[in-house]
């Protein structure tokens, strides 16, 4: 290694010795007094040795034949070329030499062309005005322009034009500027600039290859960020470090501008670290007190948890070991408020482990508030809480797994393909049922605040379990409603409490009826592929009730027509619905007459085995049962024997694991549509 950047010096020290040579053979300044002196870079200069060779005049001017040049940067030269009515078109000829050429950012002038040209898109009215050629007497017939990607003097004496009048060129110099125009140059031609030959830059440089238009190869050199110089070996001299300035030269003036500007830069990167580590330390500050609350929190967490004989506390390592260490594999779904996932813990039987986002230091009194309720609380149809975990600063909430996953996966065709009318209202009954325990048998009466079809989870026997009572709130005894921020899902949300602030039991009763309506229409509570004024179900399921039109809004798979019950068991449900749905909440009925209503229309499709006898007459399919049976005839009487419908089981919980409950995705169908549900236990996860 050593070897080999001794011999790299010793190249860098024998180029640097020959440029140097040849640096004197080119004379790159130009004027004859030191107040009119002009000097270029390499490989620019005024005498034979030098590559790309530029006339000097005694006053300091530099010029390319008789055009002025106005600039010389790292890849282009600007020249004047002033309007002129009767320059022959030959005249620019010098402009194409052999190490540069008109660049594509010109468009020439031209007049009296007689091959055909494209269209020139400016205007004679404006070329006239603008450049002062009135007197030149240019029309639309005689004037015209002419651009390529690289110009040479052969391919513009094709077009056989008499006169050029001048060039108007793109300052290509605003190009780091995307965010504004890119201004016109007019009277002003661009040259584009190369060396002959392959790379010949330094190490330090990078290289630019260019193919001239007349064939051959180029290019040019540019020194990389931090070295200054042409680039460019042989004679010029190659890249070198930028020297370092402190800041006692700086302020003794003994730096150059580029050091200035670098002494600059370097205060402020000074200042902003300052100010970054500051900002830290207080971010460290306010970390530091949040997580002593937090710590104090989850220590008063663990002392309720325990005092629960009913709530057992796991500890971090056996949680972590049912989830696989929380695997991908076995996530059921995201939501708001934490991931949930599949596992199996000590009995070897499958749960549903939610693990808490950390939203703000409210998380642990969310969790608790959840624990409190769900341990105060016993229902068949509400989730069971088995257990939970705070600990290495996590919160974790184990409930029963649910293999059926949610209403909302069925009712939008996500799992299976479909539910029939007599399961969905069984599902509707055992909610209301739920919802009804919650307010009235609990003293305080708790408020769900969250009732919507993917919090409504269904078991092996498609039995209903309400679930996530993280938003859940006691009611007060003393007072119809308590005043608290609107919480809850879009679509489902009370009116009067996204307005006031009131919370009730009929802030349920209406998410409740809207949920109804999904049961029925099996459609997104928010979906804005439908109609500005149908996009919330609740407004067009209010609009088809109230007018009679029921029909129009029934799921498709129920087929009511075909059975008298169905179709008279759901406009009942829909009536119900509808009165659930009113803006008022004094006018809507409380949850145990929705539960008592729902448990009469469910019951009312129950007829007795022998005495559901009705005459073949034109009414009678209005004695049909809605449940599959055997039907007989006696003597020209119909006698339909009622049979429970037999919901398919599975036989076991590896069964459950084998139809992959953790495959489900988790993301919106649509940005318009609303969020449904799409793993097995989105209720769980909010």
């Amino acid at each position: 290694m050593i070897l080999h950047q001794t011999i790299i010096a010793f190249i860098v020290a024998i180029l640097v010795s020959s440029s140097t040579k040849s640096d004197a053979q080119c004379n790159q300044t130009c004027g004859t007094s030191q107040t009119n002196q002009n000097r270029v870079s390499y490989p620019f200069g005024f005498s034979n040795g030098c590559p790309i060779p530029l006339k000097c005049s005694d006053n300091g001017d530099i010029s390319i034949s008789q055009f002025q040049v106005r600039n010389v940067t790292t890849d282009t030269i600007l020249i004047n070329l002033p309007a002129n009515c009767s320059r022959p078109t030959a005249e620019i000829e010098p402009l194409f030499g052999p190490n540069y050429a008109l660049s594509s950012s010109n468009t020439l002038m031209l007049q009296n062309c007689t091959s055909p040209i494209e269209g020139c898109l400016i205007p004679t009215s404006m070329v006239e005005k603008r450049l002062g050629l009135g007197s030149c007497g240019i029309t639309s017939d005689n004037f015209t322009c002419y651009s390529a990607d690289f110009m040479t003097f052969q391919n513009l004496s094709k077009n056989d034009c008499k006169f050029l009048f001048t060039s108007i060129t793109v300052d290509s110099s605003n190009d780091s500027d995307k965010s504004t125009a890119v201004p016109l140059q007019f009277q002003v031609a661009e040259l584009e600039w190369w060396l002959e030959g392959r790379c010949n830059c330094s190490p330090l440089a990078d290289c630019t290859a260019v193919k001239p238009p007349n064939g051959g190869s180029g290019f040019r050199c540019r020194c990389k960020e931090g070295f200054e110089g042409n680039g460019f070996l042989g004679g010029g001299g190659g890249c070198r470090k930028v020297p370092h300035c402190s800041a006692s030269n700086y302020l003794s003036g003994q730096c150059g501008g580029k050091a200035k500007v670098v002494v600059l830069i370097g205060g402020i990167i000074v200042g902003a670290l300052l100010m970054a580590a500051l900002a830290f330390v207080c971010y460290f500050i306010r970390r530091r007190s949040s997580s002593i609350r937090s710590q104090m929190s989850a220590r008063r967490f663990r002392c309720e948890a325990a005092g629960s004989s009913n709530v057992p506390f796991y500890p971090y390592k056996e949680i972590a070991k049912a989830t696989n260490s929380f695997s991908e594999k076995q996530r059921l779904g995201t939501g708001a408020y934490g991931t949930v996932y599949a596992g199996k813990l000590h009995n070897n039987e499958w749960v549903a482990i939610k693990k808490i986002r950390h939203r703000d230091t409210n998380g642990v009194e969310q969790v608790m508030n959840e624990i409190k309720l769900l341990s105060s609380v016993s229902h068949p149809n509400l989730v069971r809480l088995l257990g939970c975990c705070i600990e290495n600063g996590e919160q974790i909430l184990v409930y029963e797994f649910m293999p059926h996953g949610t209403l909302s996966q069925h009712l939008q065709r996500e799992r299976g393909t479909g539910l029939p009318w007599t399961v969905r209202l069984t599902i509707a009954s055992e909610t209301a049922h739920a919802i009804a325990y919650l307010h009235s048998a609990m003293n305080p009466p708790i408020y769900h605040r969250d009732i919507k079809s993917s919090n409504i989870l269904l078991d092996h026997n498609f039995n209903s379990k309400v679930a996530d009572f993280g938003l859940s709130r006691l009611g007060m005894t003393e007072d119809s409603h308590i005043s608290t921020a609107p919480q809850g899902t879009p679509g489902y949300l009370d009116p009067q409490y996204h307005q006031n602030f009131h919370l009730s039991d009929k802030s349920d009763v209406y998410s409740f009826g809207v949920v109804l309506v999904e049961i029925i229409t099996a459609l997104k509570v928010v979906d804005f592929s439908r109609p500005h004024t149908e996009v919330n179900l609740a407004a067009l399921a209010i609009d088809r009730i109230g007018k009679g039109h029921v029909d129009e809004i029934i799921d498709p798979f129920l087929e009511p027509h075909t059975d008298a019950w169905t179709l008279s068991s759901v406009h009942k449900v829909a009536e119900l619905a509808f009165r659930c749905l009113a803006f008022h909440s004094d006018v809507r009925p409380s949850m145990m007459e929705v539960a008592d209503e729902l448990e009469q229309i469910r019951l009312s499709g129950w007829a007795p085995m022998e005495d559901n006898i009705c005459t073949t007459s034109s009414v009678a399919s209005s004695c049909s049962s809605p449940y599959n049976g055997s039907e007989k005839s006696l003597g020209g009487v119909s006698v339909k024997k009622a049979r429970r419908l037999i919901v398919p089981q599975l036989t076991s919980l590896e069964e459950v694991k084998d139809i992959s409950p953790v495959s489900v995705q988790e993301h919106w169908p649509s940005e318009q549509s609303s969020p449904s549900t799409n793993s097995l236990l989105r209720n769980v996860v909010q």
